[in-house]
């Protein structure tokens, strides 16, 4: 697929990274020094390139948002319409401005990008950690969350999930994505490793409105 990455910091780089090295085709974007876009690309290599923020959303099949809070409404200026783009929202909030009390940050973030195909994932785990376990196999890799409102844009996102490395796990619309948003705390699996044996019983959680089992602890 061609994935424009709006933000090519450290999350961003590193699912450029991954999903260049699965084949995909990789565009570059939005930056305030482009030369570190450039030499991004360059270290990647597989014709990773690098455009303008809107050029880069007009010839891509699936957007990344990865770009700091506060900097969003920047971002979207310079992207200009995201209308029926699959959009992938690496975001946490981190600074102004916050949802209203009661709104998830994934809710306030498909409001502000209206129109796009919405979805939010890799925002759970440092971008260090992201990069080590990408490269685990069998029992042991690593799950990333995934929320949306577009059940089919989830499921081409959970693709892409995968070839990064991952185990991609739905739990379910935006509304539900508090258990995956900032800050880590009790009760929450942001910022914390799961894998996919204890996923379900999470989702299950969720679904039903319950706190989730405990963090598990891995070897």
């Amino acid at each position: 697929m061609r994935i424009g990455i709006i933000g090519a910091g450290r999350i961003g780089g590193g699912i450029a990274r991954q999903l260049a090295m699965a084949g995909h085709q990789i565009q570059l974007a939005f930056s305030r020094n482009p030369d570190t876009l450039t030499a991004l690309a360059a270290d990647i290599g597989r014709d990773v390139t690098v455009g303008a923020p809107a050029a880069t959303v007009a010839i891509s099949d699936v957007v990344v948002i990865s770009v700091p809070w506060p900097v969003l409404p920047e971002a979207l200026a310079q992207v200009g319409s995201l209308a029926g783009k699959i959009v992938i929202d690496t975001t946490n909030q981190f600074g102004a401005p916050q949802p209203p009390e009661g709104v998830t940050a994934a809710q306030f973030n498909a409001e502000r990008i209206a129109g796009a195909r919405y979805t939010k994932s890799f925002n759970t785990l440092t971008s260090s950690f992201q990069a080590e376990a990408a490269h685990r196999v069998g029992d042991n890799r690593v799950v990333q969350w995934l929320c949306g409102d577009d059940a089919e844009a989830k499921l081409i996102v959970a693709g892409l999930i995968a070839d990064a490395g991952f185990v991609p796990v739905d739990l379910g619309a935006t509304a539900a994505a508090a258990v995956m948003e900032a800050p880590r705390r009790d009760g929450a699996v942001y910022g914390e490793e799961y894998r996919a044996a204890e996923a379900d019983a999470v989702v299950t959680a969720v679904a039903d409105g319950k706190p989730i089992p405990p963090t598990p602890e891995y070897q």
